[in-house]
């Protein structure tokens, strides 16, 4: 193998292909970036055999074609520390791949590429679009709240389920769940599938936040792939059946109130610094007509907060956990939200004031 490309265009897809780098020591060759050179072009690979991510095809002079697969940290450090525009890569028949940039060189061992691999094929018959700054919001506001527990393997990843062209979100972690729904721009058909975290994790960092770019899905039965401007990402699905979440958002009520986020946000914040200290310290809401007051009592000392709002039903106490209500909290860009309560042991519900966008269901602590 042998070409010329930029430093910077192959620095950046090194970048993203190395979320996929396996963080494991039983394949040494999943600790390597697999580059190749064929009539497709110039592209890399990594995969840990759960995520894969092969890059979009990097422009380059391609001298010979062919392949080789370059210990992942090695490569990463030296692209990215060299001077110069142009980077040339070539490799022999043994692997020993050369490195040509400005006034440096680099020979590294490498690995013989037709030993890395293959990312698992998933047809592109059936195509969800949507766009990338859309899915990535919506991977913000609920990737929170999926599980870190693995004894309930299905709640470490995120459910991607798609209704009448809305994609809906959904993490749950057993103390809340977290939803966000968006419309779509193709969808192939109703259909529920969970992603795992980690996969969920990376695709977020690669998306773009700006623009009209958008992001194509496909699925099989085991498999998710996404199309993110040329670049893939190939994930397994998690097996089992998910919560039937849908049945939590309820519409009764004891208690509603109408309060702005940034205030409420900003008071939990303040109330929670002892509630820190002490761990496992609740922040208790006690709910009147025209105020939210919010205390927090520990060995340390105490805290106590007031908060306009506009109260509907019956005033309540009610303790929570109050990095749950932050997290939610943060992840809403509304000026204003409502908040349903039932009873003091019945979980909370934080809906927008208008629509259907989001939902946020948190259980109390008791107090």
């Amino acid at each position: 193998m042998k070409l010329y490309c930029s430093r910077e265009e192959l620095l950046m897809y090194i970048n993203v292909v190395n979320k996929a780098v396996s963080g494991r020591m039983t394949l040494p060759v999943l600790q390597c970036i697999l580059l190749n050179a064929d009539d497709k072009g110039f592209y890399l690979t990594a995969t840990d055999l759960e995520l894969g991510i092969q890059s979009a095809p990097i422009t380059a002079n391609i001298e010979e074609r062919g392949s080789v697969a370059l210990e992942a940290r090695m490569l990463s450090e030296i692209i990215r520390k060299v001077v110069g525009d142009e980077v040339l890569i070539s490799s022999d028949e043994k692997n020993v791949t050369t490195i040509v940039c400005g006034s440096s060189k680099f020979q590294i061992m490498g690995q013989n590429g037709a030993e890395f691999p293959e990312l698992p094929k998933v047809e592109k018959n059936q195509e969800y679009r949507m766009l990338q700054k859309d899915l990535k919001n919506c991977i913000r506001q609920t990737i929170f709240s999926i599980a870190q527990n693995e004894a309930k393997p299905i709640l470490t990843g995120e459910l991607l389920e798609v209704v009448e062209e809305n994609l809906h979100l959904v993490s749950v972690d057993g103390y809340r769940i977290s939803f966000r729904k968006v419309p779509m721009k193709i969808s192939a058909g109703n259909f529920n599938e969970v992603i795992p975290g980690k996969t969920m994790t990376e695709i977020y960092k690669i998306l773009s936040q700006e623009g009209e770019d958008e992001v194509s899905i496909y699925f099989t039965d085991k498999h998710a792939l996404f199309d993110i401007g040329g670049s893939i990402v190939v994930s397994r699905l998690l097996e089992g059946e998910y919560i039937k979440y849908s049945q939590s958002f309820t519409e009764d009520y004891k208690t509603k109130i109408q309060i702005q986020t940034s205030l409420l946000v900003q008071a939990l914040e303040r109330a929670s610094l002892v509630a820190r200290e002490a761990k496992k310290t609740p922040v208790l809401l006690h709910i009147k007509e025209k105020e939210l007051i919010l205390t927090s009592n520990a060995e340390m000392g105490m805290a106590y907060e007031s908060v306009a709002t506009e109260m509907e039903g019956d005033t309540l106490e009610i303790a929570f956990n109050p990095k749950y209500l932050i997290d939610a909290l943060r992840a809403i860009e509304d000026e204003m939200v409502t908040i349903q309560f039932t009873t003091p042991l019945s979980p909370c519900i934080i809906r927008p004031v208008t629509g259907d966008a989001f939902q946020y269901l948190i259980l109390p602590l008791r107090m």
